[in-house]
């Protein structure tokens, strides 16, 4: 599948006046402007009033640095020297500030004058006199409320610019509450069509319809249906889940708002619900479009699940904002939303149920031929030589998705770049395989012999039982390099099955134990590498008793709510069945481990061989395994599967087939 990056649609090329924004972090420094200028401009130094009388005493004693006597309120403001501040305030000299005054009524500015001209004569004092008309009151009235006054008036104006409206644009301080959604528009220059989709044939079958509702609405609304109101796409992580979706609108030639549902979420109570209506008035005004809505489990969580939540909760808010825009009393004509999530189990029912979500496109893992689709599509831009083979990579990446197909390319792309090729070879594909599947080699890490020894019979072990079981997986390749944090690693091919048997079960699990076994069988002792197998051993076996009802003692039940809503506790079980469920899976791991070790005796020599090969060229292939053992005696159902693939192609029909995830050995 080929992801194509739609552009946001573009302005009309002709001059806007730029448009005056406000950012939210101007109002903050704009405010800590007026704070520190309130500091710096208020004085806060001390003041007292002085009687006519006690002020011709001090004056005299020359205590003053400078007066001002104010003609029209007969009143003399005089500072006091710093050396005499404590006489004339008689308080300690920290606490009355850098400037203390003092203040007196005076009987007239001749009297003061006169008194004046005999203080200089008689005492001397130095003393400096300036005479004004008068203080200001509209000066001090500025100075004392200018700050207030000017902070009301920018919150005001900010105010003014919410209601209108005017900063709800991008980066507004008041923007919030906006949808944040994408708008791509048919005027784009670049479409996603469904060429663009390579494989999910089934899926876009099923959103071909929704193209035809948008396309052609009376042809169904004449006979009395009704445009479904939503289709939510579920599957696996990068299986094309919103490339398909981008799809749909290009074919549909609408307007297609896309947005995450995290955008939704906000610290602010509140937003989350305005941003849904906003989201919905656009959509309205742009119908008949497409609201894509991806990951919605981030807004449409099951409500009620969280004790820590109330009512109040943000995401239910959100939630509700969103149930009511999607089926409530208003009318949203021409609008469908489509939906991406790959935890289905987790959304609320309400959200769910018909009327909304009518439908789900269940978007799954590629099969072989969808594989081999979409390398043909990235395959297009890489060079490539005639030994690349679309089929034969689809053949080794079972279990990959798109997304992870993409990365094979580019990963073979850069090593064939790393290596100065001038095309990328078969070679390089199947080294980018590795390295994603398995890590990055570290042929750097030291390891003894007697490591590299057990190392090598505990991967010759699961490369001889995986070869002579029926129902194992067909070996691809095996490693004693270490990769990852694995310190060797085997490649096998999974059969691509729609239902597993218990047969195969039992013969994945033997042949997973084949290293533990070969350990104690050969080197007459066990290590910890084999702690990767028992782990999934020990889930396989649970799984068989619990979930798959596969256990002689516990036939046919099954402990495993898939719904995830309908039990309130965690093992509805009594004690009694835990020991019976325990001593199942034991029961099975160790009749598998016994069967391990039987046939690793009865071939011991083929093994023996298999692990020297390893311990000499630490890479062996199926052929190599095939040179020791024969040729197996079960083929793989991979050549059958393709067959009836091609057949069913042929005949217009394509038939769902459920992959097995690749696996490893991290030993």
């Amino acid at each position: 599948m080929e992801n194509k990056n739609n552009t946001l649609n573009k302005p009309p090329k002709e001059n806007k006046p730029k448009v005056f924004k406000i950012n939210l972090y101007w109002m903050y420094g704009l405010i800590l402007l007026m704070l520190a200028g309130i500091w710096f401009t208020n004085d806060s130094s001390a003041s007292k009033e002085l009687g006519w009388t006690e002020f011709q005493q001090l004056a005299q004693d020359n205590v003053f640095d400078k007066m001002i006597v104010f003609n029209k309120k007969n009143l003399v403001e005089a500072t006091v020297k710093p050396e005499h501040k404590s006489q004339v305030f008689q308080r300690d000299e920290s606490s009355l500030g850098t400037n203390p005054k003092v203040f007196v009524k005076i009987p007239s500015a001749d009297k003061f004058s006169d008194f004046y001209d005999k203080a200089v004569a008689d005492k001397q004092i130095s003393t400096q006199v300036r005479f004004e008309e008068g203080d200001d009151a509209m000066w001090n009235f500025l100075v004392s409320f200018g700050p207030i006054l000017l902070l009301i008036a920018v919150w005001m104006f900010l105010m003014r610019r919410m209601s209108g409206g005017a900063a709800g644009g991008p980066g507004g301080v008041f923007s919030v509450g906006k949808a944040k959604a994408q708008l791509f528009d048919k005027d784009n220059d670049q479409q996603v069509t469904f060429k663009d989709v390579a494989g999910l044939a089934e899926a876009k079958q099923e959103v071909e319809e929704i193209v035809s509702f948008l396309k052609n609405p009376n042809k169904y609304t004449e006979l009395g249906g009704k445009i479904p109101k939503g289709a939510l796409l579920v599957g696996p992580p990068g299986t094309g889940k919103t490339l398909l979706a981008k799809a749909v609108a290009g074919e549909a030639n609408v307007p297609f708002f896309s947005l995450s549902g995290s955008d939704f979420v906000e610290m602010f109570v509140g937003v989350g619900a305005s941003r849904v209506r906003d989201l919905f008035r656009q959509a309205k005004e742009k119908a008949p479009c497409i609201v894509f809505i991806d990951e919605i489990d981030a807004v449409g969580r099951a409500r009620g699940k969280n004790v820590n939540m109330n009512g109040n909760d943000e995401r239910e808010n959100t939630l509700n904002q969103l149930l009511t825009e999607m089926d409530g009393f208003g009318s949203n004509s021409g609008v469908i939303i489509l939906a991406a999530t790959n935890r289905a189990d987790i959304l609320d029912k309400a959200l769910l149920r018909a009327g909304r979500f009518d439908r789900q496109i269940h978007v799954e893992l590629p099969d072989l031929n969808e594989r081999k689709e979409i390398f043909g599509v990235h395959l297009r831009p890489i060079k490539i030589d005639e030994s690349v083979d679309s089929e034969f990579l689809a053949r080794q990446t079972p279990g990959f998705s798109g997304a992870d197909i993409a990365n094979v390319c580019n990963e073979a792309a850069l090593i064939a770049a790393r290596n100065n090729k001038k095309f990328v070879q078969k070679e390089d594909f199947m080294n980018a395989v590795d390295r994603i599947v398995g890590g990055l080699e570290k042929r750097t890490k030291i390891t003894t012999a007697d490591e590299r020894n057990s190392i090598a019979n505990h991967e010759a072990g699961h490369a001889t039982l995986s070869w002579l079981l029926e129902h194992a997986n067909p070996l691809v390749k095996v490693t004693i390099v270490p990769r990852g944090k694995a310190l060797g690693a085997a490649w096998y091919l999974p059969e691509e099955r729609q239902i597993t048997t218990r047969e195969q079960l039992l013969d994945e699990m033997c042949a997973t134990l084949g290293g533990r076994a070969a350990e104690e069988l050969f080197l007459g002792k066990i290590s910890t590498g084999a702690s990767n197998d028992l782990e999934r051993v020990t889930k396989q076996a649970y799984a068989m008793v619990v979930y798959f009802g596969m256990s002689d003692r516990l036939p046919n039940l099954n402990y495993y709510d898939s719904s995830g809503q309908d039990w309130g506790f965690t093992k509805p079980y009594s004690e009694e069945t835990a020991r019976l469920i325990d001593q199942e899976v034991q029961k099975i791991i160790s009749e598998q481990y016994e069967r391990a070790k039987k046939i690793l005796k009865e071939n011991a020599t083929g093994h023996n061989q298999l692990a020297q090969v390893l311990l000499d060229r630490e890479v062996i292939y199926s052929e190599d395994v095939e040179h020791i053992f024969g040729k197996r005696a079960w083929t793989s159902r991979s050549e059958e599967i393709l067959e009836l693939q091609e057949k069913a192609n042929s005949q217009n029909v394509t038939p769902a087939d459920s992959l097995t995830e690749s696996s490893t050995d991290n030993d």
